[in-house]
């Protein structure tokens, strides 16, 4: 019997909804002077809590990837949804009656849980529904996130300026949840169709979980997009401060260059996505890694104002493109089979990435007064990464399909 399929591109349109969403987090330092005047604390306890939600968002993808597979989509949004709206009302909560640790225990811990869970729910379904472009169908699942904070920053500034700090979370967390509620409900996996039959292939025959994470190829993989995140997230927290500084950029300027920021991230998760499906996973991510040692050298020696903006935006794509195209990347690699699974073994890379950039970078500037060294440092390690990736291009997919015929 044929069953009917959901419409792939309102399915697209569900994942788009979830990651832009939870990917508000990115969002987070509009929050940051409006929280610290509401509630009296410190920058280091407030910024704590984006660093708790990261945390709480890779050791989720880590221990409920096997679980997100199992449940299918449509739960796992429903649950991530459940997540999220306990975040931000809890927040509401939290901020009103003046407590931090709750404003921790809502946004940092249970805020990450959901974030985790939404992030992996729509991916492994959107590769199945475009089996021949997974570099298109992750670019449209993930692109969300990275354009969350082009709307999010700017509205949570005019609803918090409006209505209060603690009512941008009830006001928010409101639309929110609505989105992903709607997203949530028309997520589902391909069945009986032509437009599966390859996916249910790969599924049949893939490899486990755990014998992925066996071998070199996942390891080598973890390694580079650890880097590649670590890397991103701090020259992310760097920008603003370091444009004034280095090529005298007016606060308000610095401001607008942040949000742009987003544009370029969200977009280079769809575009590079979608060329990858083309030149292939293995030349996409050496060609980042080529960009970026480049793009971090110039910003290490440049004083000029266009050169310096234009170095950040190609970082800030290659970030985010690094994202949207590891799990078409590990797809090809291991197969569907429990490609949720997997992937949030890898994203466990974005939670260490939280938080040893940051303070590798701040370390480094503390030790040398400056920013050239740790970005010079950046451009070091993605020679790493270019010859890394080299390497997984050359022997990379050949030596997994080897092991992936062999235990078929």
């Amino acid at each position: 019997m044929t069953i009917r399929l959901r419409n792939r591109w309102l399915i697209a349109l569900a994942a788009i909804g979830i990651h832009i969403s939870i990917g508000s987090v990115y969002a987070w330092s509009v929050l940051t002077r409006p929280i610290m005047a509401e509630m009296g604390i410190t920058l280091s306890e407030t910024t704590g809590v984006f660093s708790t939600a990261i945390l709480f968002l890779g050791i989720t993808t880590c221990f409920l990837g096997n679980f997100v597979e199992k449940i299918g989509p449509k739960k796992s949004g429903l649950l991530s949804t459940a997540f999220f709206a306990l975040a931000m009302f809890g927040t509401y909560l939290a901020i009103s009656w003046h407590t931090l640790p709750l404003v921790y225990l809502f946004y940092g811990v249970l805020g990450g849980v959901g974030i985790g869970i939404g992030y992996m729910a729509p991916v492994s379904t959107l590769i199945r529904y475009f089996p021949h472009n997974r570099g298109l169908a992750t670019g449209l699942a993930i692109m969300g996130f990275g354009f969350a904070t082009l709307f999010a920053g700017p509205t949570m500034q005019q609803v918090t300026a409006t209505f209060g700090i603690a009512e941008n979370f009830l006001i928010m967390g409101t639309l929110y949840v609505a989105i992903m509620l709607a997203a949530s409900l028309y997520l589902k996996p391909p069945a009986d169709s032509m437009a599966c039959t390859h996916a249910k292939t790969l599924v049949e025959t893939g490899p486990t979980a755990a014998d992925a994470l066996k071998t070199w190829q996942f390891a080598s993989l973890w390694w580079v997009f650890f880097v590649n995140i670590a890397c991103g997230i701090a020259l992310f927290a760097l920008a603003a401060p370091m444009a004034q500084d280095v090529i005298g950029m007016e606060p308000g300027a610095a401001a607008a260059m942040v949000g742009l920021i987003g544009l370029f991230n969200g977009g280079g998760r769809f575009i590079w996505s979608t060329v990858s499906d083309y030149i292939g996973r293995g030349r996409m991510y050496a060609l980042f890694f080529l960009m970026e040692v480049i793009a971090f050298w110039q910003l290490g020696n440049t004083r000029d104002a266009f050169l310096f903006q234009a170095m950040i935006f190609l970082i800030t794509s290659c970030s985010g493109g690094g994202f949207s195209v590891m799990p078409a990347y590990l797809t090809d690699l291991f197969g569907t089979r429990l490609l949720g699974a997997v992937h949030g073994r890898m994203l466990t890379a974005w939670a260490a990435a939280g938080i040893v950039g940051p303070m590798l970078v701040s370390w480094l500037r503390a030790q040398t007064g400056g920013y050239t060294v740790p970005l010079l440092f950046f451009a070091g390690c993605f020679v790493l990464n270019f010859i890394i990736a080299l390497v997984l291009q050359r022997f990379g997919i050949t030596s997994a399909a080897a092991r992936f015929h062999a235990a078929a």
